[in-house]
């Protein structure tokens, strides 16, 4: 995977599309990505002994990395091109009337 802890990235794909964050874990296994204040998840925590209030806790959840895209300098960049050049949209060309 080419997107590392600390990396900033862009969010392409999804409810949070167009948002931008940083990295904050890998999972490699899966191939997904923990990214900071994005794909934010609740969890309602019981009081205890470490947490005498408890309450609902909000945390990051995990996305896949097909829905990043790598963000170097002010350039988004193909996520498995590190260090490549900059990732450029190709122009659709118009249909033409065929001959016979």
């Amino acid at each position: 995977m080419a997107v590392r802890k600390g990396d900033t990235v862009l969010v392409i794909a999804g409810k949070e599309k167009g948002k931008r964050g940083a990295v904050l874990k890998v999972l490699t296994k899966t191939q997904r990505i923990v990214v900071e204040g994005v794909n934010m998840r609740k969890r309602h925590q019981k009081p205890t002994q470490a947490n005498p209030r408890g309450g609902i806790l909000e945390f990051p959840g995990s996305m896949h990395r097909s829905n990043v895209l790598l963000i170097e300098g002010d350039a988004a960049v193909r996520a498995d091109k590190r260090g490549a050049a900059v990732a450029k949209k190709a122009t659709p060309k118009k249909p033409t009337a065929k001959k016979k």
